[in-house]
């Protein structure tokens, strides 16, 4: 089978994951930290951030570091990195647009500054570590995008020629070369971007939040926020249990729906779908060749993203991204017994010597999607509430540019961040249901059905081209 990915569950599969546990890897350890107290009463703030995942984490570090007089509250609704923060893959990228190809076809014109920041932001992260003695489990070993099949050698070849052309460090590897890097039978080349650390979210999450309370900042947990308003020349900010007057407000709540009712349009919640598997023996590493330790990434419009853990699992994510209609993000979703089997199947057909691996987890969730599938910015409520959101899945590394930026606007500075027409503009916002649904699983299907055949898009996926409206798993 290894010229096709397979499209439904195998029984081999279904082995593979029938006694995982149904949470995500990086939570379920016994060094997951005791909840932070629940706000209640009558409180104040100059800043309230709401959303303790990675964007409202760096939100509260930067601003306490930049103004150590601010006074400044967390509010989690759930626990710290609960949401996609503690159940992505932990690929930390340099990339501010949602990997290289994207910010070609969108922010042609200002990709080099993007790149450059993009470089600066993920040095910035890896410091910041170090510098607060957070122990992440941090590798910079970059990323191995893969062709699996003919058709995908030329769109990387093209990438790594466009690369060259901005002087970014990727670099082709034909067959020989990629197959030197990882042993598989679904490999016929790469492209590798060596500006990619492999992180444990977890406890980069759990370290910044101890770090930002190091500074001062009150973290909340189980508290979720229910409404924002004016209150005099201020925000008031309402939860369960009381309310807090605050100068700014910052939402950090990714594919949550937003307190702002009118940027619901922009976000899109889609459910994605991960297995972790058991360790690895140095036998089994040795057979699969991957001593690099690169993270993976196959190059279809469905695709997978896989990595080691520090201690030698699998984790092997993506394939499909769901939508559900209404933006259903109701919890009963995050278990999806013949998408684990399929993405199991997947793994085996990936790796054939690893026939008989068991996952200990298996786990799903929704992500926040925007039609440009990169982060957008909004001011609102005289300029005293700032929002990001639509990081699409990539958001370990972009969130630390997404929370500076929003601080940049909230504290009304002129930065060269302010100033990219990245920050300044906005996607185009999706249409009101039945047709969110129908558009976006029409072209879920078409996708599936460009890479069947060789990569060639419909006529619904070029017009969605030139809309700008368009769905990427």
């Amino acid at each position: 089978m290894s010229g096709v990915w397979a499209t439904a569950p195998t029984a081999r599969g279904v082995a593979m994951v029938a006694n995982a546990q149904p949470e995500s890897y990086w939570l379920d350890r016994p060094e997951r930290p005791a909840p932070r107290t629940r706000h209640t009463g009558s409180t104040s703030a100059d800043l309230v951030i709401v959303g303790g995942g990675f964007t409202g984490l760096w939100a509260a570090l930067h601003a306490a570091e930049e103004n150590p007089d601010r006074s400044i509250v967390v509010l989690e609704g759930a626990r710290i990195a609960d949401g996609a923060s503690g159940r992505n893959g932990g690929f930390c990228a340099a990339s501010l647009t949602h990997g290289f190809g994207n910010g070609l076809d969108r922010y042609a014109d200002e990709l080099p500054e993007l790149l450059r920041m993009g470089t600066e932001t993920l040095d910035a992260i890896c410091a910041t570590a170090a510098r607060y003695g957070i122990d992440a489990d941090i590798e910079r070993t970059g990323e191995l995008d893969i062709a699996n099949f003919d058709w995908q050698v030329g769109e990387l070849q093209e990438l790594a020629v466009e690369a060259e052309r901005l002087s970014q460090p990727m670099k082709y590897l034909d067959a020989a070369a990629a197959q030197s890097r990882i042993t598989s039978p679904m490999v016929r080349g790469a492209l590798f971007d060596p500006d990619v650390a492999m992180i444990d979210p977890a406890k980069l999450a759990w370290g910044l939040a101890d770090a930002a309370e190091s500074l001062g900042v009150h973290f909340h947990e189980n508290t979720r926020a229910l409404s924002i308003g004016k209150s005099g020349n201020g925000i008031r900010v309402k939860t369960g249990y009381g309310t807090i007057e605050a100068a700014k407000v910052l939402l950090a709540t990714s594919a949550s729906k937003s307190l702002r009712r009118k940027l619901r349009h922009w976000i899109v919640p889609v459910w994605d779908y991960v297995i972790m598997t058991e360790p690895l023996t140095p036998s089994q590493l040795a057979d699969i060749g991957w001593s690099g330790r690169e993270g993976l990434a196959d190059s279809g419009n469905r695709f997978h993203y896989f990595r080691l853990t520090a201690d030698d699992r699998i984790l092997f994510g993506g394939w499909d991204a769901h939508y559900f209609y209404g933006s259903d993000t109701d919890p009963r979703r995050t278990q999806h017994p013949e998408e684990f089997a399929l993405l199991a199947e997947h793994l085996l057909q990936m790796f054939p010597s690893l026939e008989g691996i068991r996952a200990t987890h298996a786990w799903g969730g929704t992500i926040d999607t925007c039609s440009r599938f990169s982060a957008f910015w909004d001011l609102g409520m005289n300029g005293r509430v700032a929002s990001v959101a639509g990081f699409t899945g990539l958001g370990v590394g972009a969130s630390h540019f997404g929370a500076r930026t929003a601080l940049d606007l909230l504290d009304g500075k002129d930065t060269d961040r302010t100033r990219l027409n990245m920050v300044r503009s906005m996607p185009l916002p999706f249409p009101p249901e039945p047709f969110k649904s129908i558009g976006i699983n029409i072209t879920r299907a078409e996708l599936a059905r460009a890479d069947r055949n060789g990569g060639r898009k419909s006529l619904w996926l070029k017009g969605m081209d030139v809309m700008g409206l368009g769905f990427d798993s």
